[in-house]
């Protein structure tokens, strides 16, 4: 399959933003590249209270397969990290890179 990336942005509920970033590093992260995704960056825009990062997968599957199989699997159920208990609001774009 083609490369697919995806850029996300959260808004992370006030006060939570740290809290967040690090357990997305420690938790999500490895698991991520452990399934063959490539996380192409990260940053956070602390007056808007936003976590923003990109995040792709070239591989077998789409990118939607992948992503399923990262949500149902053993490791992601076992972190106990409900997104909704940190983000009140979460946008996807698939995005073409050009550059």
């Amino acid at each position: 399959m083609p490369k697919t990336t995806q850029l996300r942005t959260y808004t992370v509920r006030d006060g939570l933003l740290d809290e967040w970033v690090k357990r997305w590093r420690d938790e999500i992260v490895p698991l991520r590249l452990e399934l063959g995704f490539t996380i192409d960056g990260a940053w956070v825009d602390r007056e808007l209270n936003q976590f923003v990062w990109l995040i792709s997968y070239e591989g077998p599957e789409t990118f939607a397969e992948r992503n399923a199989l990262y949500w149902s699997s053993p490791e992601r159920q076992a972190m106990g990290l409900n997104p909704d208990d940190y983000l009140v609001h979460t946008g996807d774009r698939t995005v073409e890179g050009v550059y």
